[in-house]
């Protein structure tokens, strides 16, 4: 007889001392948990947002599109090769090549969810790698056995300028001087728009042996894919195996992929990603030297991220997150030891380029006055690139991560995806970036992929399928520049 029966006709204090006493004798899980017949309205009640979240979104997108094309017929020039939201214009491609990512997103719609629940974790970070980087590639041979190199091999990236770099020393001590487009001899754009790192990577490429444009494409490639794995360890430190599992095959075939093959900003994404996952792995470990080595090591790699993009400095919001939400363990101490040994790491890398000849704040101040004078900048207008913005970033996420954040809970694992979602706010609302932010977002896409973690279990292939046709459709629709 159940307890609801036989306390229904005794007076109301007694009632209260035996529900009580009831209560007390229950394990703590199953005073705590909902009861099965209220949970599942709840969970049936949730179901609906994130349909909801991408069709308002997908919304949102065609509306700024509709914007966008308006003013191109009004005569506004938006420097986007044709395009609206995206930078490149309409053009179907359609050959028999689809077929190769076609079969890549179906096999890995129907595998991959399991081979990531089951593959042992060392042979998952390798993994998601290699499968990011195919599912690229795989993309990018649907417009041309050439798409994987095209993208560089133009006048405006960092290839071009790869043969004026004489000394490393006299490069980094006279790299401010060429940045001003009136300069004697400026740099090509992208390489006057971002710290002299950048440019340095494919330099130290070339002088390994490693030349041509096939090498500078491959180094891009990687690192894109890299940051894969890079996101499964961190989200692994700072929520558990379970949720880094689960976020697997969202973080390799999500429309990012686009762009990972070709743009050197899939580069910048890798280190990055390396370096707050190190930071995440060291605030989840005791205090001592290994959290140390770990701290200190993404230090390095988050200075040398700030030396490849300017726009990186934002990622340190995703920096405080998945260190402090260990400060219930480490204490305010603990969590102050790992950051101020990442920062020991970065200062290691700052001191090194002033040493060279070159100064972080000086480069930032003439690479923004640059990016100011030039058309692209002062033709592009503000208000409407503000939402442009999120539109391009909206398609580059995919509907998998639109749904994701709509299913966020109050756990720590969310802190994640919203600090990397304040990031590109923070970057929207500075006026400097006005489009393609389909690309110049990237390192912080990576992290709000973490929320696909938390999917509804049964509409988790639905998504990881909507998202690899996004990717196959703008792929064939849209002659995107990278």
């Amino acid at each position: 007889m159940c307890l609801a029966t036989i306390s229904a006709g005794l007076p109301p204090g007694l009632d209260g001392r035996l529900r009580g006493a009831h209560l007390r004798s229950l394990p703590v899980s199953a005073v705590l948990s909902d009861p099965p017949a209220q949970a599942a309205p709840d969970r049936r009640s949730r179901g609906w947002l994130p349909l909801l979240a991408v069709l308002v979104v997908a919304a949102f997108v065609l509306v700024v599109g509709r914007i966008g094309r308006r003013l191109t017929l009004d005569g506004t020039v938006l420097h986007l090769l044709g395009g609206w939201v995206l930078r490149g214009q309409f053009d179907v491609v359609w050959s028999a090549r689809v077929w190769l990512p076609v079969v890549v997103a179906l096999a890995g719609v129907l595998l991959g969810p399991a081979l990531a629940a089951r593959l042992p974790w060392r042979a998952l970070l390798p993994g998601s790698a290699l499968a990011a980087a195919g599912w690229a590639v795989a993309l990018a041979q649907t417009s041309g056995p050439d798409r994987l190199t095209a993208p560089l091999d133009v006048v405006y990236e960092y290839p071009h300028d790869v043969p004026r770099v004489g000394s490393i020393s006299a490069f980094l001590s006279g790299f401010v001087d060429s940045v001003p487009a009136d300069s004697a001899d400026p740099w090509t754009t992208h390489v006057a728009g971002h710290p002299p790192g950048a440019l340095l990577a494919f330099v130290l490429l070339d002088r390994v042996g490693l030349t041509g444009l096939g090498w500078a494409a491959a180094m891009c490639i990687a690192g894109g894919a890299l940051a894969v794995p890079a996101v499964l360890v961190g989200v692994r430190a700072v929520a558990g195996e379970g949720p880094a599992r689960r976020c697997a095959p969202f973080l390799v075939f999500a429309p990012v992929a686009l762009w990972v093959a070709t743009s050197a900003d899939a580069l910048f994404a890798g280190v990055a990603a390396w370096g707050v996952a190190l930071l995440a792995a060291a605030a989840a470990r005791a205090p001592g030297r290994g959290s140390d080595v770990r701290a200190l090591a993404g230090g390095l790699l988050l200075g040398l991220a700030l030396f490849l993009s300017f726009g990186l400095t934002a990622l340190g919001l995703v920096v405080l997150a998945v260190v402090g939400v260990h400060r219930g363990r480490l204490g305010w101490g603990g969590v102050v030891r790992v950051l101020g040994v990442g920062a020991v790491g970065v200062l290691v890398v700052v001191a090194a380029f002033a040493v060279g000849g070159y100064w972080w704040v000086d480069g930032f101040s003439a690479a923004g006055a640059r990016v100011r004078s030039g058309p692209s900048y002062a033709d592009r207008p503000l208000g409407f690139f503000l939402v442009a913005n999120l539109a391009a970033a909206a398609l580059a996420l995919g509907p998998a991560a639109v749904a994701g954040l709509a299913s966020l809970r109050r756990t720590r694992l969310a802190l994640l995806p919203l600090a990397a979602l304040a990031g590109m706010l923070a970057s929207d609302v500075s006026g400097l970036v006005r489009g393609e932010t389909e690309r110049i977002w990237l390192p912080f896409y990576v992290w709000v992929l973490a929320a696909t973690a938390f999917l509804p279990p049964r509409q988790r292939r639905v998504w990881l399928l909507l998202s690899a046709v996004l990717a196959i459709g703008i792929e064939v629709v849209v002659r995107t520049e990278w």
